[in-house]
């Protein structure tokens, strides 16, 4: 193979893996809430295969699916966005990453506060909506920074672009990231930066991301080494904090990541392109909005059938997830499932892969199929389950 499009819907997991009790998701199953609205409609995944996925329980199987077809479960502890791409690019995070669900320490919160000149507030787990709804006019009073997290390992700042402008947060962030180390490290440090006047304030497309570097090499490196393209799209250069990145092109949208993902389709490259759509987690899993959720997935699966006539002979692409979202599970929190795993391309074998033990299967398929050796990596390719 010559170029490979592995797509990441962030969040759309397919079922509550055997161990998602510990998780408090048992029974969850973020594919099969979108199935009960009773709108989904996505032929191209139909025809695929997505519903013939052993146990996935919901949707119309194909009769002759289209696709090679088959879902992953998660070796890491965690359920985050970071250990699931790492986890895809051949890393096993063995010890979940640090969660903060009462706030954050006063020893860390002292540091921002020397590091910025700016109060904080806010301290506590939060919705991303609903903390700007909270905290922005006092925010916008004192310029104090709305600092919040997640049952997810992240610190977040939100802040008002005509109190703090983008660049000034980016460069808070980046204090908190070198502050955010050692004992007191999360995955993520995350700039939401919000515009509006009270109570209608709004999030902006400038988030950005300031992940931890992945702590060992991964297929990305292992790509860029051999010489070979490793293209960005979307927060992926963000997960990995540019490790293993040759290119990037950020997003402002699920859509402008799928309309720059076709515009790839049609460059020449040799290597990975690695889409991560993060719009299916942030807009309405966490918001537990299984209508828009329902639609979104409906939207990609039409921009798909734009995809795949822009796939030449020698592609493959690969569509998957990270984690789930439930949108209809108590809370706002990820879900612990089983990832979708569809792969498709005009050489490739329309066949069950079962049910894959690590969500790394994927990257060390990636590396076979791109002729780089796997070795060191986890994970066990299926390169030739798929090809003839």
């Amino acid at each position: 193979m010559r170029r490979i499009f592995l797509i990441v819907l962030d969040s759309c997991g397919c079922g509550a893996l055997p161990d998602a009790a510990a998780f408090g998701d048992a029974g969850t199953h973020t594919i099969g809430a979108l199935v009960r609205t009773g709108a989904l409609h996505v032929p191209n995944l139909q025809k695929m295969g997505l519903f013939n996925i052993d146990g996935i329980g919901c949707g119309e199987p194909a009769e002759a699916p289209a696709a090679a077809y088959g879902k992953c479960a998660e070796r890491s502890a965690g359920k985050d966005t970071t250990t699931g791409h790492w986890e895809i690019a051949g890393l096993i995070s063995t010890i979940p990453m640090k969660t903060y669900p009462e706030g954050f320490p006063e020893a860390v919160l002292a540091q921002l506060r020397a590091a910025t000149g700016r109060e904080i507030l806010c301290n506590l787990p939060y919705s991303g909506t609903e903390v700007i709804r909270d905290y922005g006019r006092q925010h916008m009073e004192t310029g104090a920074l709305i600092v919040y997290t997640s049952a997810d390992s992240v610190l977040q700042i939100a802040a008002h672009e005509e109190i703090i402008p983008v660049p000034e947060l980016y460069k808070i962030c980046e204090k908190a990231r070198e502050i955010m180390q050692g004992e007191y490290a999360v995955g993520r440090i995350i700039a939401r930066p919000f515009i509006g006047t009270y109570p209608d304030f709004k999030r902006t497309a400038n988030r950005h991301d300031y992940s931890v570097s992945p702590f060992a090499p991964t297929v990305l490196d292992r790509i860029r080494d051999a010489g070979k393209s490793v293209i960005s799209v979307g927060k992926i250069a963000d997960i990995f904090n540019g490790q293993g990145i040759s290119e990037g092109h950020r997003t402002v949208s699920n859509d402008d990541g799928m309309g720059k993902t076709i515009g790839l389709a049609g460059r020449d490259f040799e290597g990975l392109c690695f889409v991560n759509l993060v719009e299916f987690d942030s807009a309405y899993g966490h918001r537990r909005d299984p209508a828009g959720y329902t639609e979104a997935l409906n939207v990609f699966d039409a921009q798909l059938g734009a995809l795949l006539p822009q796939l030449r002979e020698d592609d493959l692409l690969m569509i998957t997830a990270d984690h789930g979202c439930d949108p209809t599970a108590h809370g706002t929190d990820h879900t612990r499932e089983y990832i979708p795993l569809i792969v498709w391309g005009k050489r490739v074998k329309p066949v069950n892969l079962g049910i894959r033990s690590g969500f790394s299967d994927i990257g060390q398929t990636v590396c076979e199929a791109l002729g780089i050796s796997g070795a060191g990596l986890a994970g066990e390719s299926f390169l030739s389950e798929i090809t003839a």
